[in-house]
């Protein structure tokens, strides 16, 4: 029996009526939701700092290409290398896309390294995206008072380099720690700092030689005036695959790496920074929130009020979709366990 057409018709263009309808209806919920309320951005670094500028730049656009323009507030909650708001957005605040927040992806992948405080799992986060891409470096302030300008004089430095940091799950004690044991540079890391905002001033004060985490939005944005002045060089980047040209003649510290396996364990550390401000929602959060927040992280960094005013901080945006975050820490997952822990092993305090 052949089937009729008219019927058939008649199905489809009830079908399609029906999605058309669903869809808007979707995106009505959602501003219905967000219209006349708020929206929470946690931030885990103290105020003044990389994270704290961008992110607060970045809410100042956000609201209006959420449905329901919500408005948007910024609260600094530093603490553990950020790991205090992963651990909040994770197991505290609100399922239901009302409160965000912004933390390191390296503490974010802190589970991963057998860490039994950070009470989470990065995949089960919803993802809104990445507010950046980025390379992170380290700068040494006036040379340490003994000429350092790259990573082979911090290698053969005589006295021992001062490196201020949050705590030793942060990109700050991490990286130097690197450099520490995979090359032997001669430094010490000394924790308690709230970010890198209050490791700078702890350098023009006397009490830090240098300090790391250090992303290219951040200097530009941050510390553009001491490095025009001279006060603040960096000395070595951690890109793999490309150079900055605005931090000069840092010394790339891939090209120093000697073994495929010694760049292996490098890429566990050094490209999760790749994610260099990390965008979540709670776990449980609607689906069709996440996605609307996805869309208008994407459509918010594309605003041209937001560009001009980042362009006046010397800082720009290169955002992760939300989609991608999500894939990217999935990867990190699928890492060998031996790389892994050699990883550990490499950014700890006293190598074990």
């Amino acid at each position: 029996m052949k089937p009729n057409r008219n019927c058939t018709f008649a199905a489809t263009l009830a079908l399609v009526t029906a999605t058309a309808v669903l869809a808007p209806a979707r995106a009505d919920a959602v501003s219905d939701f967000y219209k006349g309320g708020q929206i929470t951005i946690l931030v885990g670094y103290g105020a003044g700092g990389g994270y704290d500028v961008t992110s607060r730049l970045f809410a100042r656009h956000f609201g209006k290409h959420v449905p329901g323009r919500p408005s948007i507030v910024v609260e600094n909650m530093p603490g553990a290398g950020s790991m205090k708001v992963a651990n909040t957005i994770f197991n505290v605040s609100p399922k239901d896309g009302t409160v965000l927040g912004v933390f390191a992806s390296s503490t974010a992948l802190e589970p991963l390294f057998g860490n039994k405080m950070a009470e989470y799992d990065p995949r089960k986060y919803e993802w809104v995206g990445s507010l950046h891409r980025d390379i992170a470096s380290c700068v040494i302030w006036k040379g340490a008072g003994q000429g350092v300008k790259g990573l082979p004089d911090l290698i053969s430095a005589k006295k021992t380099v001062i490196f201020g940091s949050t705590s030793p799950t942060a990109i700050t004690a991490q990286h130097p720690l690197f450099l520490k044991n995979m090359f032997g540079a001669n430094l010490k890391v000394v924790f308690g700092y709230k970010g890198t905002k209050d490791v700078s001033l702890a350098m023009q004060r006397g009490e830090a030689d240098g300090s790391c985490g250090m992303f290219e939005s951040s200097v530009r944005s941050a510390y553009d005036q001491h490095i025009k002045a001279g006060e603040m060089k960096v000395v070595v980047q951690f890109g793999r695959d490309r150079k900055v040209p605005y931090f000069g003649d840092a010394t790339p510290m891939y090209d120093l790496l000697k073994t495929d396996e010694q760049k292996k364990i490098a890429d566990v550390i050094f490209r999760q920074t790749e994610l260099a401000r990390p965008l979540a929602a709670p776990p449980g959060t609607p689906k069709d929130r996440v996605a609307a927040l996805r869309k208008a992280m994407l459509d918010t960094l594309k605003d041209p009020e937001l560009i001009a005013e980042a362009k006046k901080l010397a800082t720009e945006y290169d955002p992760v979709s939300g989609e991608e975050t999500v894939q990217t820490f999935a990867d990190f997952y699928g890492t060998a366990p031996e790389l892994v822990e050699k990883a550990r092993k490499y950014t700890q305090p006293d190598r074990k």
